[in-house]
C-alpha cells in the first residue's frame, strides 16, 4: 500500500528530529533547555503540505518568495504557525513581507530596517522578530546575500532602535561547496559573531545555521535553529 502524504511527512519529520537530537548529544549539548528549533522550509510546496505539517506539530515554516508566501499563509488555517522570511529581501518587497512574516531572517542591509519597521507599524502587527543574515563565505558573493561580519553590530544597533522590531539573533548559509570551505568552520565563525552581538544585546540568542545537508555542522557549532526543506518535503517541484 502506498503511504499517504501525511504518513511520508510524519516519517521524515521523525527522522530529522532524530538527526537533530543525535547531533545535539554528539556536540555535548545535554542541557534540556539547550534545544534546537526546527524551521521547515516549505517554499515551492503547496499550502496543503503546510497544513499537514501543522497538524503533525510543526510550529515554524520558512518561505523565500513574498508572493507565494502571502498566498500560502492566506490558504493555511492554522493560527499556531510562525512564518519565517528566509530569502534575500528586496527593498521593494519589504512592505509586503511585513504583512505575513512573523520572523525576517534575511536583514543584511541598513536600507531594509526603517522601511520594515514602518510597515509593521502601519499594519498594526505585533513586533516582528529579526535575524541578521551574515556572510560567512571566504570571498563575499553579493548574489547570496549576507552582511559583512564587520557590519553586524551596526545593523543590530539600527534594528534595536525600533520597538516594533525584536532583534533575535543571526543567520547564515554555509558557503557553496565549490569554495572548499567546511560548513563547520563557517558556522563556528557565525557563532563567534553571535557571541559578539550577545555582548550588547543578551536577548539576541538565536543562531540559525544548518540545512538538510549540513544540520549536524550547524548544531555542533551552537545553532539554536536549523532550516530543513528537502529532508522533510522531498524533491522540490519546478518553480512556476
Amino acid at each position: 500500500m502506498t503511504a499517504t502524504r501525511r504518513e511520508v511527512l510524519a516519517q521524515r519529520l521523525h527522522d530529522v528530529h532524530e538527526r537533530i537530537e543525535a547531533a545535539r548529544i554528539a556536540a555535548g549539548r545535554l542541557d534540556d533547555d539547550d534545544q534546537v528549533q526546527l524551521v521547515v522550509v516549505t517554499k515551492t510546496f503547496p499550502a496543503r503540505d503546510v497544513s499537514l505539517l501543522a497538524e503533525l506539530g510543526v510550529t515554524d515554516v520558512g518561505e523565500n518568495r513574498d508572493q507565494e508566501a502571502r498566498a500560502k499563509r492566506a490558504d493555511v488555517s492554522s493560527d499556531d504557525l510562525r512564518w519565517h522570511m528566509i530569502g534575500r529581501l528586496q527593498r521593494n518587497k519589504v512592505s509586503s513581507v511585513a504583512r505575513w512574516a512573523d520572523v525576517v531572517e534575511s536583514i543584511d542591509r541598513h536600507e531594509l530596517i526603517a522601511p520594515l519597521a514602518g510597515a509593521v507599524e502601519r499594519f498594526d502587527r505585533k513586533p516582528v522578530q529579526v535575524l541578521l543574515q551574515v556572510s560567512v563565505d571566504p570571498v563575499p558573493d553579493p548574489g547570496r546575500g549576507g552582511a559583512d561580519p564587520d557590519d553586524v553590530e551596526s545593523l543590530a544597533e539600527a534594528v534595536a532602535r525600533h520597538e516594533v522590531l525584536h532583534l533575535a539573533g543571526v543567520m547564515a548559509v554555509a558557503p557553496h561547496p565549490d569554495t572548499g570551505m567546511d560548513p563547520r568552520a563557517a558556522f563556528d565563525r557565525l557563532h563567534e559573531i553571535s557571541a559578539r552581538v550577545r555582548t550588547s544585546w543578551p536577548h539576541a540568542r538565536e543562531m540559525s545555521a544548518g540545512m538538510s545537508g549540513d544540520l549536524e555542522a550547524g548544531v555542533a557549532a551552537g545553532a539554536t535553529q536549523v532550516r530543513i526543506g528537502g529532508a522533510i518535503l522531498g524533491e522540490r517541484p519546478p518553480v512556476q
